[in-house]
């Protein structure tokens, strides 16, 4: 069985700066602290998704708190549009397949930051496990983003009644 997960937020700031943030390890990693961590060899660390070719794969741990190994995530991606966004194939140790595609539009005041995930567990029971730990962990991205860029408040809407 496949869980399947959406979330998506508006930031205040436009694509190409989010692009530069996100597009590097040190900028996943500023999203997920101080939950997880990824390390890899200071070459994948220096890299730029820009730098990617699609097929090329690298792996890297996945560190609870940022020390105590987790996984060991074999990555790679199939399209890589700079300012616009990735989509990620990937396997790892606990997922037999990790699919996440970002998208980044931008909108009235920043940018609308969309993530999409396909994950297929390797042990089928882990299935809530994995949609609960990824769906909080997602959030929580998403919400390190909005601290470091400001969030796009929705427009104020009138509660009042209609004028005539």
């Amino acid at each position: 069985m496949t869980v399947e997960l959406e979330i998506a937020s508006a930031v205040a700031a436009p694509p190409v700066a989010v692009w530069a943030v996100i597009a590097r390890l040190g900028g996943v990693n500023d999203e997920l602290r101080p939950w997880c961590t990824m390390r890899g060899s200071a070459s994948l660390h220096a890299r730029g998704l820009e730098s990617w070719v699609p097929g090329e794969r690298a792996s890297c741990w996945l560190l609870a708190g940022g020390v105590l190994p987790f996984d060991r995530h074999h990555f790679g991606f199939e399209s890589i549009e700079p300012g616009v966004g990735f989509v990620e194939e990937s396997t790892s140790w606990q997922q037999r397949r990790w699919r996440h595609q970002r998208t980044l539009t931008e909108v009235d005041g920043g940018t609308l930051i969309a993530d999409h995930l396909t994950i297929e567990p390797r042990l089928r029971p882990a299935e809530p496990l994995v949609r609960w730990i990824v769906g909080r962990l997602f959030a929580h991205r998403h919400r390190r983003l909005a601290e470091r860029f400001g969030a796009v408040r929705p427009p104020a809407r009138s509660t009042g009644p209609a004028e005539p």
